[in-house]
C-alpha cells in the first residue's frame, strides 16, 4: 500500500472532481489517499483531510496547472517523493498527463517503471536565503523556478548591489531582480526578456526587471558562483520564492541562492522534449 497526497487547484471544479476520481480508483486499489486541510477546504473534501507531513506520501498527484506543480513541489520542501503533473487548464510546461489519461497513468505507474514506462524527470532546486543587515539569517526557502527581489512601492526603483564569488559585480537602479533556475527561465524571467534554458542544464539566471540603465542583460551563471544580492538605499523591497510573498526587505539585507542538495522529480510517461513544449506554447511554425 502506497501513501498518495493530493494536490489541486483551488479555483477548478474540474480540479475536485479528478481528486474524487483519483481518491476512489487509489482507496479501490488498496492505497491510502489524502489531501492538506487547506486543500480539504478549499474544494470540500473534508473527508480526505489527513494531518501528516507531506514529505511522508509515497507519491504526489499534482490536478492543475504549473502553479499546482510549484505548490507541490514546495509543500515537499526538497523530499524526494516523485510528483505527477495532471493539466487542468492550458497546456503548461510542467505537467504531463492529461485528465482523460489519469487511470491510466496511475496503473502504469503502479506497474513499476520497467512495466509502466515511466522515468524520473529530475529538476534543480535552489535556496533562497535572507540575511538582515546585522547577518542574522531571516529564513530559507527552495525554489523550482525563482526568488525575486522588487519594489514595494510603485512609481520607484530599488538598487540592489550585486557580487559574485564574493567580488562586487555591479548595483541595478530597477524594478526588481529575479534568480532563476532553468526551469524558471520560462516563467517571470521569460517575461522580463531573460533567455529560455533547457531544463537540462544545471545554472543559475539573473534577470533584472526594467532596469534604468544601460547594462539590461540577463546573466546566466555556473551554479557554484555564488550569488549576492544586497538592497541598498532606504527603499524597501520585497522576496518572494515561486510567486509566493516569503519577506520584506530593509536597507542592507541580503538574499543569497546556491544550489539545493535536493531536486524536484516529476513522473514522466514518454519522451517529453522541451523544445516542442515550447513550440506548443508559443506557435511556432516549422518554416
Amino acid at each position: 500500500m502506497s501513501s498518495v497526497l493530493l494536490v489541486a487547484h483551488h479555483e477548478r471544479a474540474e480540479a475536485a472532481g479528478l481528486a474524487r476520481s483519483a481518491a476512489a480508483w487509489l482507496r479501490h486499489h488498496e492505497h491510502d489517499v489524502w489531501v492538506t486541510a487547506a486543500d480539504g477546504a478549499a474544494l470540500g473534501l473534508h473527508d480526505l483531510v489527513a494531518q501528516r507531513d507531506p514529505a511522508t506520501a509515497d507519491l504526489v498527484i499534482s490536478l492543475g496547472g504549473d502553479g499546482t506543480m510549484l505548490r507541490a513541489v514546495q509543500l515537499l520542501q526538497g523530499a524526494a517523493v516523485p510528483v505527477i503533473g495532471v493539466n487542468v487548464g492550458l497546456l503548461g510546461y510542467l505537467t504531463e498527463v492529461e485528465p482523460e489519461a489519469l487511470s491510466q497513468s496511475l496503473e502504469r505507474w503502479f506497474a513499476g517503471p520497467t512495466a509502466g514506462h515511466w522515468q524520473i524527470d529530475e529538476r534543480m532546486l535552489l535556496d533562497v536565503m535572507l540575511f538582515r543587515s546585522d547577518g542574522s539569517p531571516a529564513g530559507t526557502w527552495t525554489a523550482l523556478n525563482e526568488g525575486v527581489v522588487e519594489k514595494l512601492e510603485s512609481g520607484h526603483t530599488v538598487r540592489l548591489q550585486v557580487s559574485i564569488d564574493g567580488a562586487p559585480f555591479t548595483s541595478y537602479a530597477a524594478d526588481g531582480l529575479i534568480l532563476s533556475t532553468p526551469t524558471g527561465s520560462t516563467a517571470y524571467s521569460l517575461s522580463a526578456r531573460g533567455p529560455v534554458l533547457s531544463p537540462r542544464m544545471r545554472a543559475v539566471l539573473l534577470t533584472p526587471v526594467s532596469p534604468h540603465q544601460l547594462f539590461d542583460r540577463s546573466l546566466v551563471l555556473d551554479p557554484t558562483e555564488a550569488v549576492e544580492v544586497e538592497l541598498l538605499g532606504h527603499r524597501s523591497a520585497t522576496l518572494s520564492v515561486d510567486g509566493q510573498p516569503a519577506a520584506t526587505m530593509a536597507e542592507g539585507d541580503k538574499v543569497t541562492v546556491a544550489p539545493s542538495e535536493q531536486v524536484a522529480r516529476f513522473v514522466r510517461f514518454g519522451e517529453r522534449r522541451f523544445h516542442q513544449i515550447l513550440k506548443a506554447k508559443f506557435g511556432l511554425t516549422d518554416r
